[in-house]
């Protein structure tokens, strides 16, 4: 190790799986090689300590990485977090549960195990009277409860804490912005992926803009899950609104014909998708302002030869005197999803180093409290209330954290994919 590297924060990080195009891949190929972000190679700002593997698929990449990069893979958690010691010996710790091979319960959730990660984390805090800055990539966990317990557990050992997905970072086209306090009366967000895994990311960069509406975030009373002919039954009612759903679709496509259903039928021949498959999740907040995350469009799983085709993320959003949505589309960036994470992982290194999130929890722990309450609504077949989900907190500026473009210049759509550990 250089003596830069023995300056720099030493990271634990905790994975279920780490195999190409996994999450573990994306994060760590921009944490051990410099990393673009706005249109610049920014170098290493951590050093990865160690690896906590808890499954060794047939493509495993980790063990090819640790042995290149001489990080010892631990068997245990707190192994990983102690360097093979009793105490902590690592400054952060990167939990990264959402690959792998992990059951599913009957709502359709898999039951990754992020919490069993984090609360073995607290145990090696609570053990050596102190904590450092805790990552947790996407949601919390897949209970609520467990969710609520993690966060608490957080604010009693004192843990920095950032969660959540990386599509709030992304570009948006058209590079359009959602004035701080704006009188926001309706969100709106699309996604074209699997149920659960993706309307959690919608949900969540409707969040990410919401939060900052007049009056701030106070929480969510109602969510409720409709698809088929009742998220058409839903729409006449005034529950979701189709002219939104349109004006987000345009952010990304351009015009579209017809009225909304009309259009998105024609959206669904084109693009080879049942209309039938559409989903919504509605989400009543406590002040009055209503959200939608809505699936249009079928994607494609990546795997070694085929990209990801699950990068449609789309946004728009009503505010009052305002006559036209204020919409954007988010871009993934080249190589479909995979770029997100470079400019997720520049936060999270800022993260570390600083140990500020540069967005609070809170927001990852009310998204994961509706997502749960969603795939409950879904099982019970109406709408829940969500007394559980009076959360409130104040945003944060996040603007310097987000991908505004510069980089797809040096990474075109003409660049190949490498098949590892991207370099510049």
């Amino acid at each position: 190790m250089s003596q830069a590297d023995a300056s720099m924060p030493k990271v634990a990080v905790l994975m279920t799986a780490f195999y190409y195009r996994s999450h573990a891949h994306c994060f760590i190929e921009n944490l051990l090689h410099p990393c673009l972000f706005n249109g610049a190679w920014r170098p290493p700002r951590v050093q990865i300590a160690s690896f906590y593997v808890d499954q060794f698929p047939h493509n495993d990449m980790s063990r090819a990485v640790a042995a290149e990069h001489a990080i010892p893979i631990y068997p245990t958690i707190a192994e990983a977090l102690c360097l093979g010691g009793s105490e902590l010996a690592v400054d952060a710790v990167l939990i990264i549960a959402e690959h792998g091979d992990y059951p599913v319960n009957e709502r359709l959730q898999p039951m990754f195990p992020r919490k069993r990660f984090f609360d073995a984390c607290a145990d090696v805090f609570r053990k050596s009277g102190r904590s450092v800055p805790v990552y947790n990539d996407k949601h919390l966990a897949h209970r609520f409860d467990w969710a609520r317990e993690m966060y608490d557990v957080a604010q009693e050992l004192a843990i920095p804490f950032m969660a959540g997905g990386s599509v709030p970072l992304a570009q948006r086209r058209p590079p359009v912005e959602v004035p701080a306090g704006a009188p926001i009366r309706e969100t709106l967000a699309v996604h074209n992926g699997p149920i659960e895994a993706y309307d959690f990311h919608a949900i969540e960069i409707a969040q990410s803009v919401a939060e900052f509406r007049q009056g701030g975030e106070t929480g969510v009373e109602r969510v409720a899950f409709v698809q088929g002919d009742a998220l058409w039954d839903a729409a006449d009612a005034g529950a979701w609104s189709p002219a939104l759903a349109l004006a987000a679709m345009e952010a990304e496509l351009g015009p579209l014909q017809g009225p909304p259903r009309q259009a998105f039928r024609v959206l669904a021949d084109r693009e080879g998708w049942d209309l039938d498959a559409m989903h919504a999740i509605i989400v009543a907040h406590r002040d009055g302002l209503r959200t939608t995350a809505l699936k249009i469009g079928a994607g494609t799983p990546a795997n070694q030869h085929t990209p990801n085709r699950y990068d449609r993320w789309n946004l728009a959003c009503r505010i009052d005197g305002e006559p036209t949505p204020v919409a954007f589309a988010f871009y993934t960036g080249p190589w479909q999803n995979r770029n997100l994470f470079k400019a997720l992982s520049h936060a999270i290194q800022a993260f570390f180093v600083s140990g500020e999130a540069p967005y609070p929890v809170e927001r990852t722990l009310l998204t994961t409290g509706i997502l749960d309450a969603a795939m409950h609504a879904r099982a019970l077949g109406g709408p829940v209330d969500t007394p559980e989900l009076a959360i409130a907190y104040a945003a944060r500026d996040f603007s310097a954290f987000r991908e505004m473009g510069a980089s797809w210049e040096i990474i075109s759509e003409e660049t190949p994919e490498p098949d590892g550990l991207a370099r510049p």
